[in-house]
């Protein structure tokens, strides 16, 4: 036999267990709520830009090979700015109680496409410390650069600046619960579903047809006991035999 569900057969399943599904999506975002405002801890993110070029002369232009050469070159330099020969002097001038490993994890250097400048993008627990961070890595670099490569022209773009508010890129408590929450639904229409497959019970005549294939003659409706009657005075129906010497009446 072949079984087929209807739309609005589920739709049944779903209102059918409403409770649980909200139940579930209440939770998931309450504890996503509370994790995200009092148990994490908020990270700040400062950026700052450098333009690194080769050495060149007073008599050499810029040919398209030239910024073709420093493009390619670009990713070496990301290397070098995370490398130990530029962290462990930043670890030292900012009296930094880590090392340049550890550091390394929170130092991510990008450029864009064919671009001579390359971002410095710092992630620290404190806003100061994450623009300290960026601000003296791309000195450390634009110092130490010219001793490891033939180079001589780095500029600093744009130095990490301190906001008055700065706000934490993570955690993203609104988009924390967001998610939390269609999790929380999928949760709980899937625990709905799951739910209802394994309830094998017959509740309707329904299911009786839809399993024996018969159609349903008759439904004997529930019996309730009839509540038994209190406080009635039943009549005396013993009779007193008269004592001797005693008549009735008196």
């Amino acid at each position: 036999m072949e079984e087929t569900i209807s739309l609005r057969e589920l739709f049944a399943v779903l209102r059918k267990r409403l409770w649980l599904i909200v139940l579930i999506t209440i939770i998931a975002a309450t504890v996503s709520a509370v994790i995200s405002f009092f148990v994490l801890t908020p990270v700040y993110e400062s950026k700052t830009q450098i333009l690194v070029n080769q050495a060149k002369n007073d008599q050499q232009l810029y040919s398209n090979q030239t910024v073709q050469t420093n493009v390619q070159l670009i990713n070496t330099y990301n290397d070098i700015i995370t490398s130990p020969a530029i962290l462990d002097k930043v670890v030292k001038e900012l009296k930094l109680d880590k090392s340049a490993a550890s550091l390394s994890g929170q130092i991510q250097v990008t450029s864009a496409q064919d671009s001579q400048v390359a971002q410095i993008v710092v992630q620290d627990t404190s806003a100061k410390r994450a623009a300290d961070i960026a601000n003296t890595t791309a000195s450390v670099f634009q110092k130490q650069v010219p001793k490891l490569m033939n180079v001589d022209n780095v500029k600093v773009l744009s130095k990490a600046a301190l906001g008055e508010n700065p706000s934490p890129v993570k955690p993203q408590p609104l988009m924390n619960v967001a998610i939390a929450i269609v999790v929380g639904l999928m949760v709980g229409v899937g625990l709905s579903f799951l739910l209802e497959y394994l309830d094998n019970t017959l509740k309707t005549e329904q299911d009786i047809e839809n399993i024996l294939e018969l159609p349903v003659m008759g439904v004997i409706t529930t019996i309730k006991d009839v509540p038994k009657a209190t406080n009635v005075q039943r009549p005396d129906l013993t009779a007193r035999v008269p004592q001797r010497g005693e008549t009735f009446g008196s």
